[in-house]
């Protein structure tokens, strides 16, 4: 294992500490309790929104804290849920008056302890809804949910409804389009080779050198299934028809098209595969009104790509286009 880390229990603290040192303008980070704060939170008036799941996905979550997206953001340890003490924290630190939106990835973990961390901020008198995500068209159940994953519209849907949130909308709004956007998205990831956690010190599942992984988690988890490596344009069709016809995407409509590294590809190979995927929803008269690519939802280093298309209208275009400043994203600012 090669790593730029010192000790790998300290890995998720150090790289906290980093990143207030680097940030301190957008961010403080509260290490008793392991999570990233905008700096100045609370902000009265306006919805809190948080996050959270297990570190090794990096810049997701903490790198989207900041103005115009996350409130707050609660790192686990690598690949492992944050507990509810560090989720009722974060909602603490954000409650500006006006409730708190939980954005939850759907994994087991992390929507248990979600919930828990509601329930106790409930009982202290501030106000919570819940969304969780599940835009993984891959696999209906994995090793780590019941139902859908929930991965790239996880960005996303980050970033629109903090949009959202920044123009003072009351919790219900701000969470009723939470839920309009985790509707309109899809997605779906391949890998080209494992990653290795720093505890484990060694790849989590192996393939061969011509193999792939199709339909691939975040986690490393087994996907649709496992076949001989393709040309990008193979690869993008066999993820990229799955996302339209789930969503039913037909001529005429406007979609955000995401291409996503998974942390150890190139951005030459992710705009080739942008290019395929142009090329795909062009053939189906479907326009690409906005765009992401580059690593925004990883797996350490794991070499691979995800796509995620979201159906766009003009209001969710008008909070997507809306000012950024976070380590991971700044426009409009």
């Amino acid at each position: 294992m090669k790593k730029l880390i010192n000790r790998v229990e300290d890995a998720v603290k150090e790289e906290l500490a980093g990143m207030q040192a680097l940030h301190p303008e957008l961010l403080r980070v509260d290490f008793e309790n392991q999570i990233v704060v905008r700096a100045d939170a609370p902000v009265r008036g306006k919805v809190g929104v948080i996050s959270g799941g297990g570190s090794g996905h990096e810049p997701m979550h903490g790198g989207f804290v900041g103005r115009g997206m996350l409130d707050a953001a609660c790192p686990g340890e690598v690949f492992t849920s944050p507990v509810p003490d560090q989720m009722l924290a974060a909602t603490r630190a954000v409650n500006g008056g006006s409730g708190v939106l939980h954005i939850v990835k759907n994994y087991t973990g992390d929507v248990l302890n979600f919930e828990m961390a509601a329930e106790l901020a409930g009982a202290e008198g501030i106000e919570v809804e819940s969304i969780v995500t599940n835009d993984d068209v891959a696999v209906q159940d994995s090793l780590y949910t019941a139902g859908r994953r929930g991965v790239g519209v996880t960005v996303l849907l980050e970033k629109i409804v903090g949009g959202f949130a920044e123009t003072g909308a009351p919790l219900a709004d701000v969470a009723a389009l939470a839920r309009k956007v985790n509707d309109q998205g899809r997605s779906m990831g391949m890998a080209l080779t494992s990653c290795v956690v720093p505890a484990a010190g060694k790849p989590t599942f192996e393939l061969g050198e011509d193999e792939m992984e199709i339909g691939i988690g975040i986690h490393g988890e087994p996907g649709r299934r496992r076949v001989k490596l393709a040309p990008a344009s193979e690869i993008t069709e066999m993820l990229a028809m799955p996302i339209i016809e789930d969503l039913g995407l037909k001529s005429g409509e406007r979609v955000l098209a995401f291409v996503n590294g998974m942390g150890g590809t190139p951005l030459i190979e992710l705009y080739i595969v942008a290019n395929e995927l142009a090329k795909i929803l062009r053939g189906r008269d479907i326009t690409i009104a906005r765009s992401l690519i580059g690593n925004y939802i990883t797996s350490l280093e794991m070499a691979g790509c995800s796509i995620t298309l979201l159906r766009l209208n003009d209001e969710l275009i008008r909070y997507w286009d809306a000012p950024v400043h976070t380590p991971a994203l700044r426009w409009g600012v």
